[in-house]
């Protein structure tokens, strides 16, 4: 794979993103009408996360049809026009593909709940759980209907992990990715990868809730090189990067070392832990700045030395808002949203920017647990930070901005009441209308002039 390292990537949460049917939910509809600003903010490639059929519970990350649309968000022929409009902007999709479990109401799963052996082998179903624990809590095993037995779920109940062991399920995992690579994606990005090396026979593991049993697993490595010969690792354009749960550098070097034919390069979350209270997430600590910038500088290093590379991001679909956790918004908003803006884009790594980034969006301050959509967020609802924060609908820029009738009711609450927003926003006729802040103007400029390595082989002629 030779990967071009100095593009950038601009992700959407499509739910949150324009809505075209004024049902509170984005759409691909939307998405194609904001690709010319998005070719004006200079983007290279956009990742969607899922908009496959799902019953939801995770926001899409239970996925019960792999190759389809969700009618949701639009249809097929949505799909097609936007990576056809995309193309003629100079733009290409990354789509988020869920290969480590699926939803309960999948077809897999239902006929392994109907007695089917055959789908029974697609998933791990023992006599006995083990001691492991869900990310999102409780135990990692719920009843396998009324058999007596037990499946894997390292995520919510209704996402069933999925037995990588068994090549039937790689046979048609691999025709997933496939399907899509014929519908004109040039990436993906594979969620919590590095989770599909489960053993045999899972036995209990008392240690960090079971995490050292299945998490970066030596075979991970050969699935991936699998995938990579089966699939995109044919054509020398495509970009893939890997979501790396609880990971290490020196695996995230092997995942990424293009010699290895695995992944063009790897997401990992240790900066974005430096605010966690003895590394338990559901806290909340100030953070550690020297932490911060000592860990964000080393991967960015190291990995580059060592031929690996980094997909270097400070917000996403998961994540609170950088801007609150690690800037005093009050007083530094600007200065604060250009620092994390220039940090990705002149270090060694190739930029994700998470939608509304660009134009200094801020978490929401939501009143009551009842504001929340969101499975891991209710399931601690102890918390002080959550994963909703990132997921309100994005403000939109150019020309036609807003677009949001004040009558309508989104998905998600929307929080628009610090006006110190970058963005100056008024009310008239049912629209919000703004010009386009210093800091997306900026941003503009950074994309479009230094992205990535692109930067540093400007400053290596000039030497």
């Amino acid at each position: 794979m030779t990967l071009d390292k100095g593009k950038v990537v601009y992700q959407i949460y499509p739910k949150s993103y324009k809505d075209t049917t004024g049902n509170g939910i984005g759409d691909l509809r939307g998405i194609i009408e904001k690709i010319p600003y998005l070719a004006k903010l200079g983007v290279d490639m956009v990742w969607l996360n899922p908009f496959y059929p799902s019953p939801q519970r995770d926001n899409g990350y239970d996925i019960s049809d792999y190759m389809a649309v969700d009618p949701l968000f639009g249809d097929m022929a949505d799909f097609e026009e936007m990576v056809r409009v995309g193309q003629e902007h100079k733009i290409d999709f990354m789509l988020d593909m869920v290969l480590n479990h699926c939803s309960t109401e999948h077809e897999w799963f239902q006929k392994a709940l109907a007695g089917d052996k055959y789908y029974q082998d697609f998933f791990f179903i023992q006599d006995q759980p083990t001691d492991w624990q869900s990310k999102f809590g409780g135990s990692a095993w719920a009843p396998f209907g009324n058999t007596g037995k037990y499946y894997l779920h390292l995520f919510d109940e209704t996402q069933a992990d999925l037995n990588w062991r068994n090549p039937n399920v790689r046979k048609e995992l691999f025709k997933v990715v496939n399907f899509w690579r014929d519908k004109g994606v040039k990436g993906f990005r594979f969620d919590v990868i590095n989770l599909i090396g489960k053993d045999e026979v899972l036995v209990d593991c008392p240690e960090n809730e079971g995490k050292p049993a299945y998490t970066d697993k030596p075979i991970v490595h050969d699935y991936l090189r699998m995938m990579n010969q089966a699939t995109f690792g044919a054509d020398d354009s495509f970009m893939t990067v890997g979501e790396m749960s609880s990971t290490t550098m020196e695996n995230c070097v092997l995942y990424s070392s293009p010699d290895r034919q695995e992944l063009s390069m790897t997401f990992n979350f240790h900066h974005l832990k430096v605010d966690y209270k003895d590394g338990q997430k559901w806290t909340l600590a100030p953070f550690d700045f020297e932490e911060l910038k000592s860990l964000y500088h080393s991967w960015c290093k190291e990995m580059s030395d060592k031929d690996g590379w980094s997909a270097l991001f400070w917000n996403n679909h998961d994540q609170p808002r950088a801007l609150n956790r690690f800037v005093d918004i009050q007083n530094f908003r600007k200065e604060g949203a250009t620092m994390l803006a220039a940090s990705i884009h002149l270090s060694r790594g190739t930029p994700y920017i998470y939608m509304g980034e660009e134009i200094g969006m801020v978490d929401p301050d939501y009143d009551s647990m009842a504001d929340y959509v969101d499975v891991e967020s209710i399931n601690a609802y102890q918390m002080l930070s959550n994963r909703n924060s990132c997921g309100t609908p994005y403000i939109y820029m150019g020309e036609e901005i807003g677009m949001i009738d004040q009558t309508m009711i989104l998905w998600l609450i929307m929080w628009m009441s610090n006006r110190s927003m970058l963005i100056r926003c008024s009310w008239r006729k049912g629209r919000v209308r703004k010009k386009p802040s210093r800091l997306f103007r900026l941003s503009r400029v950074i994309i479009h002039e230094f992205p990535c390595s692109g930067m540093l082989r400007k400053m290596q002629d000039l030497q």
